[in-house]
């Protein structure tokens, strides 16, 4: 019997990074961070999460930085002439009481010039910041779509390819 509690511990300890990489920082919760998987001879990539704004007032997302890729983004698809293409957004504001949805195909945190392969199981180090809620460091998580919890995903990328 002790030895069942030994391993159950065990095993919790090892997936407690997968369940626990959400971030609470003021009135700002970063929900389940993650990117994609990608081939090591990809040159950019993508970050998702749900910025979640808890307080009474807005708060704005001015910049991102990782050392996983020489510039990163705040990135959406946006159709042009017929065409889906990515355009920089700048800042993301964020109203209180309210949430952001960063998936493919709409909202991301767009990664430009990988330093590093995007390996699954693997994570890499974002920091996101705020004009209120300051600077947050967080680790994203390198998974596929449905592991990340967001199973909506799958069908999203059906519709808009991204």
């Amino acid at each position: 019997m002790n030895r069942f509690f030994m391993l159950l511990i065990l095993a919790l300890a090892f997936t407690a990074p997968v369940i626990a990489n959400d971030t609470m920082q003021g009135d700002m919760h970063i929900m389940k961070p993650w990117s994609r998987p990608l081939p090591a001879v990809s040159v950019n990539g993508a970050a998702y999460m749900t910025l979640m704004n808890t307080g009474t007032v807005a708060d704005t997302l001015i910049s991102v930085s990782t050392p996983a890729a020489n510039e990163a983004e705040i990135h959406n698809h946006i159709m042009d002439g017929g065409l889906m293409k990515m355009r920089p957004v700048g800042v993301l504001e964020i109203p209180a009481g309210e949430s952001a949805v960063l998936q493919p195909g709409g909202l991301h945190i767009m990664l430009m010039g990988l330093t590093e392969p995007l390996v699954e199981g693997k994570a890499f180090p974002l920091t996101l910041n705020f004009e209120r809620a300051g600077s947050v460091e967080l680790e994203v998580m390198i998974m596929e779509p449905g592991e990340s919890g967001h199973d909506h995903m799958k069908m999203d990328q059906k519709k808009t390819g991204g």
